[in-house]
């Protein structure tokens, strides 16, 4: 079964999903993993950067996103999700990227997150709503060496689907005040989580994104992040950089990781955290 990483913030802004994204490229580009992405955030940013607009726009007219899924919970006698029809294989547009499949989100996800909350769980909890995608995905999870879960910004129930499934996290962030101020909240609250559902989910680390070297401010929230707090700081740091905004538009197409990522600081930081990650779960490198 496939390693599900999900990646969480509670504070946007903070390159979450360029952090999902890229890595999930560089896993298929550069490391040959065959990779799944589920983007659980209704902004659909991870679904955009992979398809591209009107490809989503088509998917979501036509119901083939997450946003079904969620919805067919809320009344289990119509069927309407399709997984086959959904799970859009071999997506990107870097060419070398050839075993990268998504799940792609929807903005109605805003809309459905706080029925799922008041949804009846039935007989032994059988429509329990934080096993939804874990039920989902069950057909697929073994055809992937990676799944990575872009979550929403929050600690909704949209969000524990997708921890629920999770043998590792990992938080990206700006090393600013604003930033950083819910990361305690975050491992509290999937610490407890995960032993109100008996699982283990083991807090990965904690990825500097947007990092400016001529910051005091940036540098000594760095600092603090490593000396106080119990989860590690992932080595690979994410420098300031307009490359990684300019990835974010699908209408660009690239031959190269490096072509789109960027040749110098981030494809090494790219490089070195999906080895970081590797290396935790397979060992080697």
């Amino acid at each position: 079964m496939g390693i599900v990483i999900p990646t969480i913030n509670l504070k946007g802004g903070v390159a979450k999903t360029t952090t999902t994204v890229g890595l999930a490229e560089m896993l298929t580009s550069e490391f040959k993993k065959k990779v799944l992405l589920i983007d659980l955030d209704p902004q659909t940013n991870a679904t955009t950067m992979l398809i591209g607009e009107h490809a989503w726009k088509k998917l979501n007219d036509q119901g083939y996103t997450l946003a079904t899924l969620f919805e067919e919970a809320l009344d289990p006698d119509d069927t309407k999700f399709i997984l086959e029809k959904t799970l859009q294989k071999n997506v990107s547009n870097i060419a070398s990227v050839k075993n990268l499949d998504l799940i792609p989100s929807s903005l109605d996800l805003i809309n459905v997150q706080d029925v799922l909350a008041k949804m009846p769980t039935g007989p032994f909890y059988a429509n329990n709503p934080i096993e939804i995608l874990k039920k989902a995905i069950r057909p697929i999870k073994f055809n992937y060496d990676y799944i990575l879960i872009d979550c929403p910004p929050n600690l909704g129930i949209i969000t524990l689907n997708g921890i629920r499934i999770a043998n590792g996290y990992i938080i990206p962030t700006i090393p600013d005040i604003l930033s950083t101020y819910g990361i305690p909240q975050i491992i509290n609250r999937v610490n407890e989580f995960a032993k109100n559902v008996d699982m283990k989910i083991e807090a990965l680390g904690i990825v500097i994104t947007k990092f400016k070297e001529n910051s005091k401010v940036h540098k000594s929230t760095l600092n603090k992040l490593v000396k106080e707090l119990e989860v590690p700081v992932f080595n690979s740091i994410f420098k300031e950089d307009n490359q990684m905004a300019n990835a974010a538009d699908y209408t660009m197409q690239y031959t190269t990781f490096k072509q789109k990522w960027g040749y110098d600081s981030q494809f090494e930081a790219f490089y070195y955290l999906a080895s970081e990650i590797i290396e935790r779960y397979e060992g080697t490198n």
